[in-house]
């Protein structure tokens, strides 16, 4: 069987200059989803996907966007507001190896409408929960964990087989940009609802009416099964000889490895582990800031005596609103330029995608650290440079992705994607946002009480972050002496 199938690539290969008329007399017309419009067909897939990662941010910054009207209606320290977020992160990159298992081998449609119904029903209970029942709470958002965690792993593997490497990296950027906007409108979503009827319970009402309606597209307009995109597949197409890959499991069984045997080939692809740690220093700093930003910014106003402590029903949520703004109009720009300059400077340097990433993560983090020190006496330079720094680090979400997509062999890639979750968050935003209130804790309780040390030890504790952004450029920058063989191998 392999020696056939090996004989039918090398015809192939062979076989490409005898004219686009020959190649299309050969064409199996059935390989197609959609037989009458393939494009309008990809097209409608990528839209449904990446209104369903939008929906996924928004319940992800939900509980930030309040965090200083959960903190006051629960009566937490800043280390059990962090919990919070922890909570959802450890959740979810413990769930994303099993949904990469389960990507790679069964259907993804409906794992992915699965798991869109699943976090949707639960952050809607959510929002019934009072304030003697903290713990289940905090069960809640790691339960919306899980439910990301399948849509995160599995919708970016469904885009790569639709498309080829050329037009892959355009439609991964498109995908991307919708975690800054939702991120952004989670933030924005959550104070606005909590803002308009008083109560920050309805901030959790609004999403699972949207996830409603993505789980209908999902069904109307998703096929059921997508071609998957290896090399014998597509030769297999080309000639003729099959229908659709998912349609038929023996055309691939040979090919199929354990999920040890994926997990030690990827282990050994050391551009794959060292941009990885890369993102998990992304994933330490973007955690730490998407969940104490608005309320450090709070601080330093109180510090500043712009607004007064909060001691209403509902607390001032002006900065969740502009935090959210800023992530937005940061995240769409700076992926989009992170996607157009990888574009032209990959035709002129076969390492620029970790040079990219590796440039703008040291920038990140001096922007950042520049933010904290001004924080106390110009809040206006202080939202400069925290775009500037969040404009940075947006740069690097969709190379990152296209650079593990092909340095990993395409029948691996649910598993890489599921690996990275795990390796990202287990040692990047999983601990970050409860690393920064515990240690903003023991700064506070060495101190007497005051605002000034409210707000220096929220301003101690971030600087962690800005050393995390170093560590982060320097595995972008090692990935840039593997990443030429690693390229080779996989696409060999």
């Amino acid at each position: 069987e392999h020696e056939d199938t090996g004989l039918l690539l090398q015809a192939l290969l062979e076989g490409q200059n005898y004219g686009a008329a020959a190649a299309e007399g050969t064409r199996c017309p059935s390989v197609s989803v959609s037989r009458n419009n393939p494009a309008k067909r990809d097209c409608l897939v990528v839209a449904v996907l990446c209104f369903g990662n939008f929906i996924n941010f928004i319940d992800w910054f939900i509980v930030p966007g309040i965090l200083l009207d959960i903190q006051k209606y629960f009566g937490l320290s800043d280390g059990k507001a962090g919990l919070l977020q922890t909570v959802f992160t450890l959740c979810y990159m413990l769930a994303a190896p099993i949904f990469g298992y389960l990507g790679d081998r069964y259907n993804r449609k409906i794992i992915l409408g699965a798991g869109l119904f699943f976090w949707s029903g639960v952050t809607l209970g959510s929002s019934f929960i009072t304030e003697s029942h903290y713990r289940i709470f905090v069960l809640s958002r790691g339960l919306v964990g899980i439910g990301s965690a399948s849509y995160s792993t599995i919708a970016p593997t469904i885009i790569a087989d639709l498309f080829e490497e050329g037009k892959r990296t355009t439609v991964l950027s498109i995908f991307y940009i919708f975690i800054p906007v939702g991120s952004g409108c989670g933030y924005m979503l959550a104070a606005g609802m909590a803002k308009s009827t008083g109560d920050w319970h309805w901030a959790f009402r609004v999403t699972p009416c949207m996830g409603g309606l993505a789980l209908l597209l999902l069904i109307l307009l998703v096929p059921h099964r997508i071609q998957r995109r290896t090399a014998v597949h597509r030769a297999l197409s080309i000639s003729g000889t099959i229908q659709e890959a998912d349609e038929k499991p023996d055309v691939h069984r040979a090919a199929k490895t354990t999920w040890c045997q994926d997990v030690g080939s990827l282990v050994q692809n050391c551009s794959f582990v060292c941009s990885s740690l890369g993102l998990t220093a992304m994933a330490f700093v973007t955690g730490a800031l998407g969940m104490w930003m608005p309320l450090f910014l709070y601080r330093a106003q109180v510090v500043q005596g712009i607004v007064p402590p909060c001691l209403q029903e509902s607390c001032n949520s002006s900065n969740s609103l502009i935090f959210g703004g800023i992530t937005i109009g940061t995240g769409i720009l700076g992926i989009i330029a992170g996607a157009e300059a990888a574009r032209r400077l990959r035709k002129k340097n076969n390492k620029a995608d970790p040079l990219i990433c590796a440039t703008s993560m040291f920038i990140s983090a001096l922007c950042l650290y520049i933010a904290l020190m001004v924080a106390q006496t110009s809040i206006l330079s202080t939202f400069i440079f925290i775009a500037l720094g969040e404009l940075f680090l947006s740069v690097n979400w969709a190379v990152v992705t296209d650079i593990l997509l092909y340095v990993v062999t395409p029948r691996r890639q649910s598993t890489a994607i599921a690996l990275q979750i795990l390796v990202s968050h287990l040692l990047g935003d999983a601990g970050s946002p409860y690393l920064i209130g515990v240690i903003s804790n023991a700064i506070q309780a060495r101190n007497i009480p005051s605002l000034q040390w409210s707000f220096r030890s929220m301003q101690y504790s971030f600087v962690t972050c800005a050393f995390v952004g170093v560590f982060g450029g320097g595995f972008f920058l090692l990935t840039s002496f593997y990443i030429e063989e690693d390229r080779k191998e996989a696409q060999r």
